[in-house]
This record gives structure tokens, C-alpha cells and sequence, in this order.
């Protein structure tokens, strides 16, 4: 009876071995017919909407809302830690006398 019991339990590791195996490789292909099928759903989809139209570009702004938009994106900067005290004095000094 111990004689048999040995093969017996190979038999059951390598058949439990082959299953996980082949359950992965199921997996895996399902994962990828998942991912193909949304592609294409995408793919439909953007072949059906309409493109975008592009809006016509503003007229120039006065040189005046220039220079506040600069200086107000400089102070922006500023806060954010992108800039330093110096520096952004600097820069509005640049703007400044421009």
C-alpha cells in the first residue's frame, strides 16, 4: 500500500500542476480577447464622431491685458514655488520696461 500511495500523489501534483497552468493560459487569452474587443469599441467610435471643428483664433488683445496676463501668470508661478522672490522680481522688471 505505500508503494502505490507515492505515484499516486505525483500523479495528483503534476495533474494540479497542469491545471493551474492551463487555467493561466485561459486567463491570460480572455484577458487579451477582453482588451481587443474594447480596442475595436473604441476604434468604432471614433470613426463615427465628427470632427471637432476648430474655433476661429481671438483678436489680438490690447498690449495693456498682455502685459497683466503675463504679469498675473508670473505671480502664479510665484506661489506655486516655480519662482523664486528674486526671480520673479526679475522678470516684472523685464515686462515692466519692455
Amino acid at each position: 500500500m505505500i508503494g502505490r500511495r507515492r505515484p499516486l500523489m505525483r500523479a495528483a501534483m503534476v495533474g494540479g500542476g497542469a491545471y493551474m497552468v492551463g487555467k493561466n493560459a485561459q486567463r491570460k487569452s480572455q484577458q487579451e480577447a477582453d482588451q481587443e474587443a474594447r480596442l475595436n469599441q473604441l476604434e468604432a467610435q471614433q470613426m463615427q464622431a465628427p470632427a471637432p471643428v476648430a474655433a476661429p483664433a481671438p483678436a489680438a488683445a490690447p498690449a495693456g491685458d498682455d502685459l497683466v496676463s503675463k504679469l498675473t501668470e508670473l505671480k502664479g508661478l510665484m506661489d506655486a514655488g516655480g519662482l523664486t522672490a528674486d526671480e520673479f522680481e526679475a522678470a516684472k522688471q523685464k515686462l515692466l520696461s519692455q
